[in-house]
């Protein structure tokens, strides 16, 4: 019995449910509640990555998959390395794709994690910069550490108040090359009220002086960036809804 290539309208059905649970305020505003409810016991500090701590909700690491094994980028550059989870499971990602270098950025990489990182199976594709994300010479060292011509993804996840994220926009943003993605995370923290604000942080960001705030300013300052409307329709139980910027312009 012959079975029909039923590939493309599966991936065509995956792609209206996405765009379709984007809109469902309903479902997003039941995956905030249940998220909120999750803080509680420290959700996205349970999770490890081939055996160090990845600070991330399990949603967030699949679309980053999805973006880095679609796009397939040579450089990515990561501000918040907190205990470097996130930077080693990015660069395995590029280490099955044969290629690329991951770039970590820091203002301040404590001994234990560097040590984490620099011992892992995954540190080759690792380059660490410590600094602050958006001074001169920090940015001067990023830029060296990137080939010429080379395709470029960014991540921010690093201080989430509005106006240093929108700095660090306006400073990475610019190195972000064509089809490649800007992930701004932590952006959930503008969908809810000030009662659903995470508060067992070192710091604590309510809405409108948050990376969603942040997000909205910038795409109003610049045309290059579109906002994905399949992968963020995805991102319920997410940290970074509404986070998942494609470069359409070079």
């Amino acid at each position: 019995m012959t079975v029909a290539d039923d590939r493309l309208a599966f991936e065509a059905h995956k792609t209206e449910m996405a765009l379709a649970l984007g809109k469902d305020e309903a479902a997003f505003q039941q995956s905030l509640d249940t998220l909120v409810t999750l803080d509680r016991y420290d959700y996205s500090y349970l999770w490890s990555f081939m055996g160090v701590p990845i600070i991330q909700m399990p949603a967030d690491v699949m679309a980053t998959q999805e973006v880095i094994w679609n796009t397939k980028p040579d450089i990515i550059i990561e501000t918040g390395v907190a205990r470097g989870g996130s930077v080693i499971f990015m660069a395995a990602m590029l280490q099955l794709i044969g290629k690329g270098k991951v770039i970590g950025v820091d203002i301040d990489i404590r001994a234990h994690n560097r040590d984490s990182i620099e011992k892992h199976p995954m540190s080759s594709r690792i380059t660490l910069i410590e600094g602050p994300s958006t001074a001169a010479e920090t940015l001067a060292k990023v830029k060296a550490e990137i080939p010429e011509g080379a395709s470029v993804m960014v991540v921010l996840d690093s201080d989430h108040s509005r106006d240093h994220v929108l700095d660090e926009l306006r400073t990475y943003g610019p190195l972000v090359t064509e089809g490649q993605y800007m992930v701004v995370a932590d952006t959930l923290l503008g969908w809810g009220n000030a009662s659903q604000t995470p508060t067992k942080r070192s710091k604590v960001w309510h809405p409108g002086d948050e990376p969603f705030a942040a997000l909205n300013a910038y795409l109003k300052e610049t045309d290059r960036f579109e906002v994905d409307q399949v992968l963020n329709g995805k991102l319920v139980l997410s940290s970074s809804p509404g986070g998942y910027l494609r470069c359409a312009k070079k």
